[in-house]
């Protein structure tokens, strides 16, 4: 993997933990919840400042990406197990598994949609 990819990658990583941040901060059950147990929940401001600054450093063809998907599942980055998204639990082709070539760009799921990721 190149290391232009596995930055994209790590960005889009906490872009995603940054939203999920966002979207709890903004349910006021969950807040409230929260501080009960002792939590303090982050201002919401800078929370979407900070993701702000990180979408920035996105490729926007990658950003436009994350956000569709995001819109449809609250992961759209799914690691993979062998050959199997953890997202859909759908065996992916031969195609898409990763013989030590790069492509050089994200992989998506043929049946989910979600942008796939290989631990190494």
């Amino acid at each position: 993997m190149s290391d232009s990819l596995r930055d994209t990658l790590d960005r889009l990583f906490r872009l995603q933990d940054l939203d999920t941040m966002i979207r709890e901060a903004q349910d006021p059950e969950l807040k409230s919840r929260e501080e009960k147990m002792g939590f303090r929940m982050a201002a919401l401001e800078k929370l979407v400042a900070a993701r702000a600054r990180l979408a920035e450093k996105i490729p926007a063809t990658d950003l436009r990406l994350y956000e569709r998907i995001s819109r449809r599942h609250s992961h759209a980055i799914v690691p993979v197990d062998g050959r199997i998204c953890l997202g859909c639990h759908m065996a992916l082709p031969t195609s898409a598994v990763p013989l030590g070539t790069d492509p050089g760009h994200v992989r998506t799921c043929e049946s989910c949609g979600r942008i796939l990721y290989w631990i190494e």
